[in-house]
């Protein structure tokens, strides 16, 4: 079972990230901008922390989203040791874009099933749902 459902998500992302590569937004942009629109603004080392990246390699994603105009980074501190990020109205727009794509295009894939398998799955994302919330406590 957990092999299928491994197979199955990524089958499922995979054909849903098409979306997104018509928009040249990379899947690990789209990861950070979800966390700074959903979760607000963030320190950089909270975002490589959310991200599983090392340090350097989330400098490198921001400084090309900075470049894109999709976050904006600002530091407070004296020192100007931390650094905080915020998604740009840019950013905001893109990510909320392709979520619409992406979300239009499952909803066509769902209308191909039965309302009875409709009904199954919704509740198997409820549950693959509360599978994901374990690993987040």
């Amino acid at each position: 079972m957990a092999d299928a459902l491994h197979s199955a998500a990524i089958r499922l992302l995979r054909g849903l990230r098409k979306e997104d590569a018509v928009a040249g937004v990379t899947g690990a942009q789209l990861s950070v901008l979800s966390v700074l629109v959903f979760a607000g603004r963030q320190s950089v080392s909270a975002l490589a922390r959310a991200e599983q990246v090392s340090l350097p390699t989330m400098s490198r994603l921001l400084t090309e989203m900075e470049r894109r105009g999709l976050v904006a980074r600002t530091s407070e501190s004296p020192d100007r040791r931390t650094a905080w990020v915020d998604v740009t109205e840019a950013g905001r727009a893109l990510l909320l874009e392709g979520r619409e794509k992406r979300l239009a295009k499952l909803v066509g894939w769902l209308e191909g099933l039965t309302a009875p398998e409709r009904d199954l799955l919704h509740r198997s994302a409820k549950l693959m749902l509360r599978l994901g919330e374990r690993d987040e406590t």
